[in-house]
């Protein structure tokens, strides 16, 4: 099809935001379409969503238009030289990693005005590979929250309700793909933060293993090689076959990341659905989970079954304990205090701070008012956090003997779909959900199965073993096809 085909022509703006970044790609090379005219498409949809759901908190819309035409123009030209494999395909970026000349404030206000110089590795990555970035999105404070709101930018809502969160801290990233405004976007994950929004947007999201992708030019940042391993960088999509393409353009060691050390095993067309083993772990024993949501998890395992493979029921009791194995873990791992991330290295004194918070004078969300809290506590009681860490080394072990490249589990993405604004304040540690995979290390795909009778995203996470990325993406792309992925809400 060219560009004088009449059913090109007929071709709307949102039919082009339903397809995959790989079906772009194509078009584009073929000439079936201009990468202006698939720019000026997802601006369109990001002009329309954007006022309700307040997710891009920055647009550089003269920019990409500008990287459009230079992609027109090379095409035109021709040559030997082949285009590189996401030319002129629009995306997004979280505004915790670096993309030159944009803000990267992670939402904190002692931040305002810094510009990053130059490119995050993941970011310099996509654009080598020819992604046009549209603009930064919201996150919470810090990257800490699982509302995708701050005292700078204000707060996320989410593209099928706008009433409800959108997730954190990639949540303005998740909300953005969800509305049609990019073609994917690049989120990171410390206990949820790529995976948590996909669910509550109805999206495709992966958690790589930890040291897969290497997390430079992010802020804030962890320290230390194991802190490294469980903050993951990774990609949030609308389509389950732009999974492993950026997974492959992510992956690999950039000299910078000390925790990043792994490289890829097997392809997603290798796996055989019908001879996996599925683990079906059904809650925590803590949390409990939603009828929808287990309803939706059930006919997920049906229907693997149905394709052949073997499903085994199957509790964890240590999963109880998600929420001290995973605060253990991590504060062990990178023991800087959250106060001093508050304060841009001058610690913010936490009950104070609260103070301030309820009398409307605070810089500070009330969550990140709260982390710094708990973290107080925490500190009282070194015999129960090294005992949360035996117990997190334990079940770690426990699971590295049960995965192999052909198993995977199947597990709840939250406790409920997207709930109110602040309604998460109430039982703030439902997100361990996602947390206890960061800390084990292992690979998890968070899929969209539809939506609710309320019109919400529902979802399960697919948990691979240690390496086994392309196994939990060749489920996620088998569960498409059986379940149609995700819904555009306009």
């Amino acid at each position: 099809m060219r560009n004088d085909d009449p059913a090109n022509a007929d071709l709307a703006n949102d039919d082009l935001c339903r397809l995959s970044a790989r079906a772009l790609a194509q078009g584009l090379r073929q000439g079936d379409w201009s990468s202006l005219r698939v720019v000026e498409a997802h601006i369109e949809r990001i002009r329309r969503s954007n006022p309700s759901m307040h997710a891009m908190v920055r647009e550089r819309f003269s920019a990409a238009r500008a990287e459009a035409r230079r992609v027109d123009e090379r095409r035109v030209k021709g040559g030997r030289v082949r285009p590189p494999p996401l030319a002129g395909v629009p995306c997004s970026i979280k505004e915790c990693f670096a993309l030159t000349g944009m803000p990267q404030t992670a939402g904190l206000v002692a931040r305002r005005g810094y510009l990053a110089t130059e490119d995050a590795t993941a970011v310099a990555r996509l654009r080598a590979a020819g992604a046009i970035p549209l603009g930064v999105t919201n996150t919470s404070e810090l990257c800490m929250w699982m509302e995708s709101d701050n005292q700078l930018y204000g707060r996320t809502g989410n593209p099928y309700d706008s009433t409800r969160i959108v997730g954190g801290s990639s949540g303005g990233e998740a909300a953005v793909v969800a509305a049609g405004g990019a073609a994917f976007g690049l989120g990171s994950d410390i206990g949820g933060s790529v995976r948590m929004p996909a669910f509550f947007n109805g999206i495709f999201g992966h958690k790589p293993t930890g040291g897969l992708v290497p997390n430079s030019g992010q802020f804030p940042l962890a320290e230390g090689a194991e802190a490294l391993r469980f903050l993951t960088t990774g990609p949030l999509c609308r389509k389950a076959e732009d999974l492993w393409p950026l997974i492959e353009l992510l992956a690999g060691p950039d000299g910078l990341d000390e925790g990043c050390f792994t490289s890829l095993l097997g392809e997603p067309g290798q796996v055989e659905i019908g001879r996996l083993k599925i683990l079906d772990v059904q809650g925590n024993g803590r949390q409990k989970v939603s009828g929808d949501l287990l309803s939706a998890q059930e006919r997920v395992a049906r229907h693997l079954e149905g394709r052949g493979a073997k499903v085994q029921s199957m509790r964890f009791p240590a999963l109880r304990d998600s929420f001290y194995i995973w605060s253990a873990m991590l504060s062990d791992a990178d023991p800087r205090p959250y106060k001093t991330l508050l304060g841009e290295g001058r610690s913010v004194p936490a009950w104070p701070e609260l103070g301030r918070w309820l009398l409307g004078r605070s810089n500070h969300t009330l969550p990140s008012i709260a982390l710094a809290l708990l973290e107080n506590l925490a500190d009282l009681s070194p015999g129960l956090k090294r005992k949360a860490i035996e117990q997190g080394q334990a079940l770690k072990a426990e699971l590295r003997a049960l995965f192999d490249e052909q198993t995977i589990m199947l597990y709840p993405s939250y406790t409920r779909t997207a709930p109110r604004h602040n309604a998460p304040l109430l039982t703030p540690f439902d997100w361990v959900y996602t947390a206890i995979w960061n800390v084990m290390e292992l690979p998890v795909t968070q899929v969209p199965l539809g939506l609710d009778a309320r019109g919400l995203p529902l979802g399960v996470q697919v948990v691979g073993g240690p390496g086994q990325d392309h196994v939990c993406v060749a489920v996620a792309q088998e569960l498409e096809r059986a379940f149609g992925g995700w819904v555009p809400p306009f």
